[in-house]
């Protein structure tokens, strides 16, 4: 079996960032960072091309648990939007230390940002900013509990720059001041 380095040659490199339609039906490609593949038509944006696969078939790609995208149907056929928005929350929950805006989030997932945000909150009850809020003070929760670092220290590595707004934010969402969270489960930690 040709391994993926043998697979991906200059031409089919070529195809990919210029959407060339004649390469369609030669091959698909797949990024492995979102979990999709499309056809080398596609409009999305242009991945690493470190983190792209080859495959000759739709059906390899399907096999290797990649999604088809939305956008370009490699498959001709729609997916459905359940699968598309694990798509979604699965890049969100890896990436939630990252920049991560509507505008973005569509284009890695191979969609419009109207789209995603109306279909992100039928599917999930949330929107999508409210989802990736939610990780994000998740994650400074357990920062808080399991570590000493500062605030501000714990802000920046959940993704959010601006520490008066982390802490503004953290109290919305638990009522606590970060400060105060720590001190509560730590008497309780005494305590109990």
């Amino acid at each position: 079996m040709e391994t993926d380095r043998t697979l991906m040659t200059d031409e089919k490199w070529e195809a990919i960032i210029s959407n060339d339609a004649s390469y369609n039906g030669e091959f698909f490609y797949a990024v492995k960072t979102t979990g999709i593949f499309c056809k080398p038509s596609c409009k999305s944006r242009v991945p690493k091309r470190d983190n792209v696969r080859i495959f000759q078939h739709a059906e390899q790609a399907l096999a290797e648990q990649f999604r088809p995208c939305k956008r370009c149907k490699p498959t001709n056929e729609r997916l459905p939007d359940h699968e598309w928005i694990a798509v979604v929350t699965k890049y969100i929950d890896k990436n939630f230390n990252e920049k991560l805006t509507l505008e973005f989030l569509a284009e890695v997932s191979h969609g419009s940002p109207y789209h995603l945000h109306r279909t992100f909150k039928r599917i999930t009850g949330q929107t999508p900013v409210e989802y990736i809020q939610g990780i994000r003070i998740g994650h400074a929760k357990e920062l808080l509990i399991q570590t000493d670092r500062a605030t501000s220290e714990i802000a920046l590595s959940v993704g959010l720059q601006n520490v008066p707004y982390f802490i503004t934010l953290f109290k919305k969402k638990t009522g606590y001041t970060p400060l105060e969270f720590r001190r509560i489960y730590e008497e309780g930690a005494r305590n109990g």
